[in-house]
């Protein structure tokens, strides 16, 4: 499904692109005033290859959970059984991402891909575990790369579930204790970045928890040679990261957008473009992280945030409360007149 999905994934649609700037310059109201809005609108029609693009409801969000074998290096207060019971939150509709999902009309789907617990049975839940939780990154790689292969094709399969089912936007979220360290490490690696520039705080840390942090990332990034995304996202990612990576290159196969949350998707989405360069057609960053390292992936993507309101949450909060200004790009294509249309003068 890997290659299938990455020779799927095709440049955006040059007609269509052309067509959505053409009817942009002639609706009711000056030329550019949408600002970011009409870039947005522009690129989603050539993602879809049609001039106007499908508004991008309904939406889906997906929440993929996993722990980490780094977490026993003390990069974080928390306790790792916290990701298992935030999963039960997140099921029980219990969590932040729950009420803002709820706010948008927004299914959440919880998919357990390396949670170390065994988690119950659940309507919302699904078991695709790989293993339960990844290995120590900084002491030996956090999965083999069948895992890891395994893991990006989980999340694939969830995308593909997710579009049939009728979705026409897919929304990443993603949980973990200790995740923003192998995030930390992965945009290190396909960015180029100084780890310790790319380390923040995750969940509230104290200085001298921070100082480890950027230890073991800086350790993890210049020990690492290798130089396939696969292997690079075996080496220090984590379960969710793959997944995720799958979940934003199948949408790309699919031609549907995919609204990126904070650090964790935007390390993972590195890894879909180092995989799939064309898989970013398909991405819109939903918010700025608090999380130093998000700006610096989405930089590197070249993509703009349509939100800055300092989250830190993940969950997948900042791509819910993004949607509706992806949905808005687009439905002024479909419902704003035309200065002729109108009967209004332009210039």
């Amino acid at each position: 499904m890997l290659n299938e999905t990455i020779t799927a994934i095709r440049p955006l649609d040059d007609e269509a692109i052309t067509a959505a700037r053409a009817l942009q310059g002639r609706l009711t109201k000056p030329a550019g005033s949408l600002g970011a809005l009409e870039a947005l609108s522009v690129r989603l029609a050539g993602l879809a290859g049609v001039c106007p693009p499908p508004i991008p409801q309904p939406a889906a969000l997906a929440i993929f959970a996993g722990d980490h074998g780094v977490h026993e290096q003390g990069v974080t207060p928390w306790p790792q059984e916290v990701t298992a019971q935030m999963v039960a939150n997140f099921v029980a509709g219990g969590a932040v991402v729950n009420a803002f999902a709820r706010q948008a009309g927004v299914p959440v789907t919880v998919v357990d891909v390396g949670v170390k617990a065994t988690l119950e049975p659940a309507g919302a839940l699904l078991d695709r575990k790989v293993r339960a939780g990844t290995r120590d990154l900084s002491v030996e790689p956090a999965m083999t790369r069948e895992e890891t292969v395994r893991a990006i094709e989980a999340g694939m399969q969830v995308a593909e579930d997710l579009v049939a089912g009728g979705a026409r936007a897919l929304l990443t979220g993603d949980m973990g204790i200790a995740n923003t360290t192998p995030s930390a490490a992965l945009i290190a690696a396909f960015t180029h970045a100084d780890p310790a520039a790319v380390t923040g705080l995750g969940t509230g840390i104290d200085s001298e928890t921070h100082a480890r942090k950027v230890a073991v990332v800086t350790s993890a990034v210049v020990g690492l040679n290798a130089e396939d995304p696969i292997d690079i996202l075996a080496a220090v990612g984590g379960l969710e990261h793959a997944a995720l990576t799958g979940y934003i290159l199948r949408a790309a196969a699919l031609r549907v957008p995919v609204v990126l949350d904070g650090v964790i998707a935007a390390s993972a989405a590195l890894a879909a473009h180092a995989l799939a360069p064309g898989s970013v057609g398909a991405m819109v960053a939903g918010h700025r992280s608090a999380e130093p390292g998000a700006t610096v992936a989405l930089g590197y993507l070249e993509l703009e945030p349509l939100v800055d309101l300092g989250l830190r949450l993940g969950e997948g909060t900042g791509a819910v409360l993004a949607l509706p200004i992806v949905a808005s790009a687009v439905r002024v294509l479909h419902e704003v007149a035309t200065f002729d249309s109108a009967g209004v003068a332009h210039k």
